[in-house]
């Protein structure tokens, strides 16, 4: 007889609730600094030359 799936094993109850909170919680941060960034232009320039700058 096979033992009861873990806590994260992906089949429980446990797991699905923190799939979908961290889905959710990706969404809302994503949808706020999309927000954030449609404000403020030049916030945008920073960070795609900071991205720039980490490639290098």
């Amino acid at each position: 007889m096979a033992p009861p799936p873990g806590p994260y094993s992906g089949t429980s109850t446990l797991a699905l609730v923190a799939r979908v909170s961290a889905f959710s919680f990706g969404l809302v941060y994503g949808n706020i600094k999309l927000k954030i960034h449609r404000v403020n232009p030049s916030s945008v320039i920073l960070i795609l030359i900071s991205e720039i700058v980490m490639q290098c």
